[in-house]
């Protein structure tokens, strides 16, 4: 366990907590968070979740723009979007389609040890977060699945620390479906 580990490991969880209640401060706080975490799994030779940090960089200034292009200032919360079943169709195949392309590079190209779980989970992990930008509850139930493959990965590789998160991450995403459906059905009753 390092400092850096431990200190992304808090910072992410603020910032899905922060998500979770629909907080502007999610996105600079899981920003910092990726940023370190990208240090820690390239460390630990995870290079597909290194380069996913970078990716998940990307994403979280998507999404912060978004909310705040959306409308939303300071604590003002933000509607939740449904997901249609086409996008859902699309993100779901294109995660395959981009895991199984990450996998074979992986497994041709580096040491990762376990190149078909690193490249998928951080496949869908892109799509979770893009879904989560667009403000999709069914991004919560994705983070669900990925999040307990998560944390039998990192106990593998010994990112104990990490694993508790991810632990951690499976019962804020909880949480997190639970607080964006109620506000979903809310803005249906409104709108």
């Amino acid at each position: 366990m390092s400092l850096t580990e431990l200190l992304a490991a808090l910072l992410s969880a603020a910032g899905v907590w922060l998500t979770a209640k629909r907080q502007m401060a999610c996105w600079p706080v899981s920003l910092v968070a990726a940023l370190l975490y990208g240090w820690v799994f390239f460390a630990a030779r995870l290079y597909a979740d290194a380069a996913l940090q970078a990716v998940f960089c990307g994403c979280l200034l998507y999404g912060w723009w978004q909310w705040k292009s959306d409308g939303a200032q300071g604590d003002v919360t933000l509607h939740i979007r449904p997901l249609s079943a086409y996008t859902a169709s699309v993100g779901l195949f294109a995660g395959l389609v981009g895991g199984g392309l990450w996998a074979f590079c992986l497994a041709r190209f580096t040491d990762d040890p376990t190149p078909l779980a690193d490249a998928m989970l951080s496949s869908y992990s892109i799509v979770a977060q893009l879904w989560a930008a667009r403000r999709h509850t069914a991004s919560w139930l994705m983070w669900i699945v990925i999040d307990t493959a998560y944390v039998l990965l990192f106990l593998t590789r010994g990112l104990y620390p990490t694993a508790v998160l991810y632990a951690v991450f499976i019962g804020l995403a909880l949480q997190g479906f639970l607080r964006w459906r109620a506000a979903e059905q809310t803005d249906q009753r409104l709108g």
